[in-house]
């Protein structure tokens, strides 16, 4: 494939929303060969691909990590224009699909912006290698980058101003983001003292929620719920769940004010 041969499509129109990529686990769901009843369920919402986002931001649309369903994702969802990355750690379910950016760049005509902490540019530099090499092979394309390293400090992107947070994800430190007041922390089973003033006067939190026992990299159902609840954001949804998590039943069984996602809901920015 190559630019000259790319006709550009409408792109859907995000501003003023996000909307949910993906809400499964590592394996997705349904898991390859199980015949449990989540894998087997017709309820659509669970169908989950793997956990991302994308925010509908003033000065254009950012994505929340490359999952390896990123191509399927954004065709499903109509995007067919992303102007900035975001990564929140190096897990594969989270990088994996990077590659796929490629046609976003013929669209842009250029690289496109990444921001990440080093960890995630070494696994990036490794894992992409070839996207880095000189000189460039002429062929094929390459998924073109411009790398911007992050801490815990906010910077200004695309119109708004995106607050870093940090998250425990077992023994792995990553990264949350909030984004006005809408906090995004996937991967994680536990937050530091520093964070938790960060997360105060949410409108949404989007949060954890890996399975009904306790897990140890992720939060569980009851442990969620009870971080949900200390956080008290106006609306909270759970995200990165597995087959052990029936959409239908679930919900049924959750306070007012928590859902689960699931793949495609569309939540106004506020």
């Amino acid at each position: 494939m190559s630019p000259s041969h790319f006709e550009v499509a409408s792109s859907r129109n995000l501003q003023g929303q996000f909307i949910f990529l993906g809400t499964g686990t590592s394996v997705g769901v349904p898991v390859v060969g199980c015949g449990c009843d989540v894998c087997q369920s017709d309820n659509v919402k669970n169908k989950r691909t793997r956990t991302s986002m994308v925010f509908g931001l003033p000065g254009g649309t950012l994505l929340v990590d490359t999952t390896p369903d990123l191509r399927s994702q954004l065709l499903r969802e109509h995007i067919g224009l992303i102007d900035a990355i975001v990564y929140t750690h190096d897990h594969i379910d989270h990088v994996y699909g990077l590659d796929d950016i490629r046609p976003l760049c013929f669209r842009k005509g250029g690289p496109l912006p990444v921001y990440c902490e080093p960890r995630v540019e070494r696994r990036i530099r490794r894992a992409f290698d070839y996207a880095f090499e000189e000189p460039v092979v002429a062929g094929g394309g390459l998924p073109k980058m411009t790398l911007h390293p992050i801490g815990l400090d906010s910077f200004d992107l695309l119109g708004a101003t995106v607050v870093p947070l940090r998250l425990h994800h077992g023994a792995f430190e990553v990264l949350g983001f909030r984004i006005g007041n809408v906090a995004y922390c996937t991967d994680t089973n536990e937050i530091p003292d520093q964070t938790w003033p960060l997360l105060e006067g949410l409108d949404v939190l989007v949060l954890d929620c890996l399975r009904p026992s306790h897990h140890p990299t992720h939060f569980s159902i009851d442990e969620a719920v009870e971080v949900a609840q200390r956080i008290a954001a106006r609306q909270t949804y759970f995200v990165h769940m597995s087959h052990e998590i029936d959409h239908g039943l679930v919900s049924s069984l959750l306070p007012t004010g928590i859902e689960l996602a699931y793949d495609g809901l569309t939540v106004p920015l506020s």
